[in-house]
């Protein structure tokens, strides 16, 4: 079988042309670990009507209710924990330890927030209205399920990105529909399970497995708001898309997050989470530490302790415990690293450690990579790399750092170092992203409570906390006036008494002072008596 066959799409019976298998290969090995079928596009489509039907009486349900089905599909996660991060290795080339820590404990934690936390977060909003408060007005603020969501989730993270999403979802009150990437279609499978466990409603959850053809039929069905997590150039055309029905979009589209190196940072602590940063799950972590900038007079120590840590790394078979480092997940993705690699190479790059592909192991394995000699005009540290590389360069004051850090097109996270946590905090306050850490890299995606999203190529929108919950409704404004037996002043006929009240109010009302609001308070009750038609 060609190396190439990571994602076989072999045809049925004529009868079921436009149906596919899916064949899944273990990419660090090439063995072929099973497969799934793909819909039709008129199965998305039925799919998509079956989960409108399902939202009358899902929306309708109370969020304890839900929440008991959030809290019955943990405990399937907590009790198959094993079997879970097995499908997640082996699907994705990712070791154990990844798929339990990354993938699965962040979900296990966020299933349980937003369970007990979701009624409270979305609960009723009364608004300060000034003026119309003393009018006895009410401006209340209620937020309202969207409807039906279609999620489409990558590779890298195959469980832990889409799961936490829907949970969200679900738990806002929506119906969902799940379309996980075809390079790994036994997590998407494996999710469907879990979720079947919880005795979902029929409608409210729906796994659509199958290729690009699935997705853009997903998208054409009207739903209600699209998320994507993936590539810029895939985002774009799913916003084009999207945009022929107004359907609203959530856009995670990758990084290319710096690592800002001061002269005072704990390099013992620094180096170690730098080669972690860009190594983990092979670099294919869309808040990997894909550049590093580091402070000259320190550049020496630090990259020696980076290139030694680097050496030490075990790469292998994830369904080894004692593996560091996995396989990459697509060939296709290895070559963008072999092309970036090579180009930097024959621009004067030097390579400190690996370079190419790990000839010893059978599958798609890049070895951990260090290279110096570099600087922003090159691909590799201009374009997301998205694999196990670590350019490495320098600069001379804080200026210059926070200058090189925002000479992106990317904004999603970046990190600051240094034992000064007022001047680190300072500095992450000037660079250009949706998160950035001072002292810590890269997982503050497995933290519940936070925002996880960016701006410029990254996208736009948020997924987790507050803000990502806020993603999953739509607000729905409720305003009051029990004067009914006032007319406002502003109805008709106009005349040029009413200008002039206008006038008055224009200084008085609008300085939202309460001196003025409480001058205004006499005009505007008696004009609203006086006026006659």
């Amino acid at each position: 079988m060609s190396q190439q066959a990571h994602n076989l799409e072999i045809p049925l019976s004529a009868r079921e042309s436009s149906r596919k298998v899916i064949t899944s290969l273990n990419p660090a090995t090439l063995e072929v670990i099973g497969e799934v079928q793909g819909l039709t596009q008129e199965e998305v489509r039925e799919a998509v009507a079956k989960a409108r039907r399902a939202f009358e009486g899902w929306s309708q349900t109370s969020f304890k209710e839900r929440g008991k089905k959030i809290l019955k599909a943990r405990k399937y996660i907590l009790d198959h924990l094993d079997e879970i991060a097995l499908t997640i290795s082996k699907d994705n080339g990712k070791p154990m330890i990844e798929a339990l820590s990354a993938d699965i404990y962040p979900v296990c934690d966020l299933m349980s927030y937003f369970a007990k936390n979701a009624e409270k977060l979305l609960r009723p909003k009364r608004l300060n209205i000034g003026v119309w408060n003393y009018l006895l007005r009410r401006s209340i603020l209620y937020f309202r399920p969207r409807g039906v969501i279609g999620i489409i989730s990558p590779w890298n993270f195959p469980f832990s990105i889409p799961f936490g999403e829907i949970a969200m979802a679900l738990m806002a009150g929506n119906c969902v529909l799940h379309k996980a990437s075809s390079s790994t279609p036994l997590v998407g499978a494996k999710i469907s399970e879990i979720l079947k466990a919880a005795d979902l409603p029929e409608g409210v959850f729906t796994d659509l497995p199958g290729d690009s053809s699935v997705g853009t039929a997903l998208i054409e069905a009207k739903v209600d708001k699209i998320l994507f997590t993936g590539s810029v150039g895939v985002g774009k055309k799913i916003m084009e898309m999207a945009s022929k029905n107004l359907t609203p979009v959530v856009l995670e589209l990758g990084g290319k997050d710096p690592m800002v190196v001061l002269k005072d940072a704990n390099l013992e602590v620094a180096s170690s989470a730098a080669v972690w940063g860009a190594f983990t799950n092979s670099g294919q972590v869309c808040a990997s530490v894909e550049r590093v900038y580091v402070h000259e007079s320190i550049a020496g120590k630090f990259i020696q302790k980076v290139v030694e840590k680097t050496k030490k790394l075990r790469q292998g078979v994830g369904q080894g415990y004692d593996v560091d480092v996995g396989s990459m997940t697509t060939e296709s993705q290895l070559r963008e690293v072999e092309a970036q690699v090579e180009e930097a190479k024959k621009k004067g790059a030097r390579i400190l450690v690996g370079g190419g592909r790990n000839k010893d192991l059978k599958g798609w394995f890049y070895q951990p990579t260090v290279i110096t000699h570099v600087d922003n005009s090159f691909d590799l540290v201009r374009e997301e790399t998205f694999g196990p590389t670590l350019p490495i360069m320098t600069f001379k004051d804080e200026e210059e750092a926070v200058r090189l850090a925002n000479d992106s097109a990317f904004g999603l996270t970046a990190s600051v170092w240094t034992k000064n946590i007022f001047k680190g905090h300072k500095i992450a306050r000037r660079i250009k992203a949706g998160t950035v850490t001072v002292n810590e890299c890269v997982f503050t995606h497995a933290l519940s409570q936070t925002p996880w999203g960016g701006h410029g190529d990254s996208g736009f929108g948020r997924s987790h906390s507050y803000l990502g919950l806020m993603e999953m409704v739509e607000p729905h404004h409720i305003h009051i006036n029990p004067l009914f037996f006032m007319k406002n002043f502003w109805l008709y006929p106009y005349n040029e008494k009413l200008y002039s009240i206008f006038k008055k109010l224009a200084r008085s009302l609008t300085t939202a002072s309460f001196w003025g609001i409480l001058r205004s308070l006499p005009n505007m009750i008696r004009i609203s008596f006086y006026k006659k038609w």
